[in-house]
């Protein structure tokens, strides 16, 4: 089979040490894919900072050609309000969540440009729609991913590689263990379901966004939200 029939692929999980970015890891290999996850912490595959940029093209270099990237890697930023927070703190959001995310795709997206073949899955936030108080900088990241993906999914249209979006509300990972319990109270409100998502159901989706049976959506932002997103 050539690399784009192949049922079995090759990915890597930025974030991929805890959380959502861990879950999906494991539905991934489930699946049979070879999956190298990425995280600045011990215990990854590969211990990576993501806002460094000649790390990340050192490591696109050592792994060769990948046919699926998720971006989960990710910080919450500043839990107060925009009036004390400091542009330090806002700089280090985008950084991460942002910056980041876009180092990831410039290094690992052009082999699957060349390949004809690929799917990039960015994690962003339904604050990045909605907006969180207390949270701007983290919500207006999550915005610049969102516009991010809408924008290199028509870039690369009809290059075989497809770019989507997952706006998860309030899920339950380490990640939020550093958010204030009254925002996360306020978050939790919010969701219809009253309850938080689990990192699996986002694995879930994300999984099917890097597959192929996923091949007419590209630039797409899927709400996994318990009922709170309103568009």
């Amino acid at each position: 089979m050539s690399r784009t029939e192949s049922a079995a692929r090759t990915a890597v999980v930025t974030g991929g040490g805890s959380g959502i970015g861990a879950a999906a890891v494991t539905r991934l290999r489930a699946e049979g894919h070879r999956v190298f996850s990425i995280d600045r912490e011990s215990g990854a595959d590969l211990v990576v900072d993501v806002t460094d940029e000649a790390a990340v093209q050192e490591t696109a270099a050592q792994l060769g050609p990948v046919d699926i990237l998720v971006n989960s890697a990710g910080t919450v930023g500043p839990n107060k309000p925009l009036l004390q927070t400091t542009a330090e703190e806002w700089r280090r959001t985008y950084d991460v969540n942002v910056l980041g995310t876009v180092a990831c795709m410039r290094a690992f997206v052009p082999a699957m440009v060349e390949a004809g073949w690929g799917r990039v899955v960015n994690i962003a936030s339904i604050a990045g729609k909605d907006g969180n108080p207390n949270l701007a900088a983290y919500s207006a990241s999550k915005a610049a991913v969102i516009a991010l993906g809408k924008s290199v999914g028509k870039e690369l249209a009809t290059t075989g590689v497809l770019v989507n979006t997952v706006a998860p509300a309030v899920i339950a990972t380490p990640m939020n263990e550093d958010t204030a319990p009254n925002v996360l109270e306020y978050m939790t409100s919010l969701i219809p379901m009253q309850r938080s998502g689990t990192p699996e159901e986002v694995a879930e989706l994300i999984e099917f966004l890097a597959s192929p049976r996923v091949s007419f959506s590209t630039g797409g932002v899927y709400d996994i939200s318990g009922g709170r997103a309103t568009y």
